[in-house]
């Protein structure tokens, strides 16, 4: 088998079970292996310690498949591996209250650099990585067979692809149907995710038991659901008994589907407004009308893809936080988060306490939020760990 041997003194990550292997610990690479191509990963004496997908031109030079170097990665691998995955989904309480989860969440269910959603009967499926894009017909054959879905949509249009040395990929891989607007339902709700064209797979399922903390608190309070994007918070707080919604969003697109959302559920439409708006913008446009708010929401995209980018992603959370809090009521509450993998927990509370600071706002964390329970972080993989989100109550 093609060998990737370690420089010396650089086999602990691995032997802690880390599965990524960068190049700065690579000492040399044996049998000139294809992108993606399985490759033994050996320490500097000579020791096996994984089975790993090989990568020229990314920096992460390998993502360990298993840390037993006597297993096979052949197709049965990954149905046994989907499967495992799936069958974890079906157990979770949330499979009970919707028909849409995340099936594979990369590296924390064993599979590096690929992450599938299914929406009712549609998968949606993103090959991130050179090993998942090596194995990408016999994932396909496996997702088929563990769902019965007949449709499977492949996204993959991260830009984490080309620094794998890959090109976009968007389109049915499996079979083919109307997907613009597949329907699903989350406790008790109806959504319309357009798969094709929405952000990342086309709905933030990491958020669902958020939605439903914003629901339980938003009876009788104005809200303000900054980043709305296609309704999720703001159907959510209304579904809640929520006394307004201001739900406010950039992209004309998603609005457009957010109105179909509010149109498909008995909720009364007199008690939501739409804004499209830059958020920067709007809160101060608020803030200088007077305007205030007993719930406020801060689900902003991703200011920092990586760390390059944390400075300027910190000075950008900082400021919708101190608006945010600057909007709210006397008692009021800050649901306010990042999914930034670039922003740790600790920085992301840092920076909101400083927003606080300099709002002049008396403020507390009185709940802490992360993603759902089908999207697992496996112990040995920490990066896994990326939303993460405070409410906040002002006194």
């Amino acid at each position: 088998m093609k060998t990737l041997l370690l420089k010396a003194g650089r086999d602990k990550s691995v032997k802690r079970h880390h599965p990524w292997i960068f190049s700065g610990a690579v000492e040399r690479v044996e049998g000139n292996p294809d992108s993606g191509e399985t490759v033994l990963v050996q320490s500097a004496e000579g020791g096996m310690l994984a089975l790993a997908a090989y990568s020229a031109q990314s920096q992460i030079r390998a993502r360990v498949w298993s840390f037993d170097p006597g297993v096979s990665i052949k197709k049965v691998f990954f149905e046994t591996t989907i499967k495992k995955a799936v069958q974890l989904r079906a157990a979770l309480p949330a499979a009970r209250h919707t028909n849409a989860m995340r099936l594979v969440h990369g590296e924390s269910d064993g599979l590096p650099g690929l992450v599938v959603d299914r929406y009712d009967d549609v998968l949606v499926a993103q090959f991130l990585s050179a090993g998942a894009e090596h194995w990408r017909e016999a994932i396909l054959d496996a997702l088929a067979d563990a769902t019965g879905c007949e449709a499977i949509y492949e996204r993959s249009d991260a830009e984490v692809r080309s620094l794998e040395g890959l090109a976009p990929k968007v389109g049915f891989a499996r079979g083919n149907r109307e997907a613009k607007r597949c329907p699903i339902i989350e406790h008790g709700l109806k959504f319309r995710v357009d798969v094709e064209a929405g952000q990342k797979t086309g709905f933030f399922l990491d958020q669902r038991d958020n939605r439903q903390r914003v629901r339980a608190l938003a009876e009788g309070r104005e809200v303000l659901d900054a980043f709305c994007y296609t309704g999720g918070f703001s159907l959510a707080a209304l579904a809640g008994g929520a006394k307004h919604v201001t739900a406010v969003e950039s992209s004309a697109e998603a609005l457009e589907v957010a109105k179909e959302n509010l149109a498909a559920n008995p909720l009364d439409a007199s008690r939501i407004g739409f804004e499209k708006a830059d958020v920067f913008a709007y809160q101060r446009l608020l803030r200088d009308r007077g305007r205030s708010f007993g719930l406020v929401v801060l689900d902003p995209p991703k200011f920092a893809p990586t760390a390059a980018q944390v400075k300027n992603a910190a000075r950008a959370y900082k400021d919708i936080n101190l608006l945010a809090l600057k909007l709210l009521k006397p008692g009021g509450l800050l649901a306010t988060f990042s999914c930034s993998g670039g922003v740790s927990a600790e920085l992301f509370q840092s920076i909101v306490a400083g927003a606080a600071s300099d709002a002049g706002a008396d403020a507390k964390i009185i709940e802490r939020f992360s993603a759902a329970a089908d999207h697992p972080v496996a112990l040995n993989f920490p990066e896994g760990d990326y939303l993460k989100g405070l409410l906040v109550l002002k006194a």
